[in-house]
C-alpha cells in the first residue's frame, strides 16, 4: 500500500470539516468530471480516492488532480481488496486526521453531489448517520433494470426484517456519518466485504444507540464502466444478515 506524497500528515485540519471517500477500481473515465463538483458542493469538503490498483489508470489520473489541488487526497492500495475494505481505510485516514464528518460516496455519477449539502445538513441537525436514500420517499432509480430494481427493493426489505433496523434503504452507499459513530465500531470487527458492508455499518451504529436517519435522492445507474454487483455479493448479504442478528442478540457485535 501506498500513499500519494501530497498527502499531508496526520496534523488535525479542523473541526466542521468533512471528508468524502471515494473507493475505485476502474473508473478513470468518471473520476475527473465528478470530484470537481463534489468539492463545489461545499468548502468545508475534501475528497480522498482509494484505488485498489486500479488497470485502466484511475490511480494516475486521482494522483495527477491532487497534484493540482490541496483539497484532494489519494490512497493506493495493493490489488483488488474489496469495498467495505477501501472504506474502512479511508475512514481510518480521515479519522486520523480531525474531519468531523465522513461521508461514502459511489465515483461513477450515480450519486448525484448535489445531494452533499443535504447529508451534511442532516447530520449537524439532529441524526449521527443520515442515508441518501432510494426508497425513503418511493422508488428513485433510474435506468436499472426491474430485475435489478426488483432484487434492490427485496434486499432491504429483506435486511430491515431480518435486522430489524428503521431504514428503507439499508444498503445505500451514500451516507454521512459523524466522526464519533465510526470512533465507536471497531473495525477489526466489522467482516463484510460487498453489498452487506453497507448493512453492517447501519446495523452497528443503530445498534451503539446512535441515531440513524434518511434523506431522500435520486439514484442514477451508471453511464460508463462496468457495475460491481456480483452473484457473490447477493449470497453474502443472504446470510451475513443473519450472522449480524445473531451475534446482537448474544453480545458480540
Amino acid at each position: 500500500m501506498s500513499e500519494n506524497p501530497n498527502v499531508p500528515g496526520t496534523e488535525p485540519i479542523g473541526r466542521g470539516r468533512a471528508l468524502v471517500v471515494m473507493p475505485t477500481y476502474n473508473e478513470a473515465g468518471n473520476l475527473a468530471s465528478i470530484v470537481p463538483v463534489v468539492l463545489d458542493q461545499d468548502p468545508r469538503i475534501d475528497v480522498l480516492v482509494v484505488d485498489d490498483a486500479s488497470p485502466d489508470g484511475t490511480g494516475e489520473v486521482a494522483d495527477r488532480m491532487a497534484s493540482e489541488n490541496p483539497r484532494i487526497h489519494v490512497i493506493h492500495r495493493e490489488g483488488k481488496q474489496g469495498l467495505g475494505s477501501a472504506y474502512l481505510r479511508g475512514f481510518g485516514w480521515g479519522l486520523e486526521r480531525g474531519y468531523e464528518y465522513l461521508l461514502e460516496m459511489d465515483s461513477d455519477h450515480s450519486h448525484d453531489p448535489k445531494y452533499l449539502p443535504a447529508l451534511l445538513q442532516a447530520v449537524e441537525g439532529d441524526l449521527d448517520l443520515v442515508i441518501g436514500s432510494r426508497y425513503v420517499s418511493g422508488v428513485n432509480v433510474i435506468n436499472w433494470p426491474m430485475s435489478r430494481l426488483l432484487l434492490s427493493w427485496f434486499a432491504n426489505k429483506y435486511a430491515r426484517v431480518v435486522t430489524g433496523l428503521p431504514l428503507s434503504d439499508a444498503t445505500a452507499g451514500f451516507k454521512c456519518f459523524r466522526r464519533e459513530v465510526l470512533e465507536a465500531i471497531d473495525f477489526a470487527k466489522v467482516g463484510s466485504t460487498g453489498y452487506t458492508f453497507q448493512i453492517e455499518m447501519d446495523f452497528r451504529a443503530w445498534k451503539k444507540g446512535f441515531r440513524v436517519g434518511e434523506v431522500p435522492i435520486v439514484f442514477v445507474d451508471r453511464t460508463e464502466g462496468v457495475s460491481k454487483m456480483s452473484g457473490a455479493i447477493v449470497r453474502e448479504a443472504v446470510w451475513r444478515v443473519w450472522a449480524l442478528r445473531f451475534r446482537s442478540l448474544f453480545g458480540r457485535l
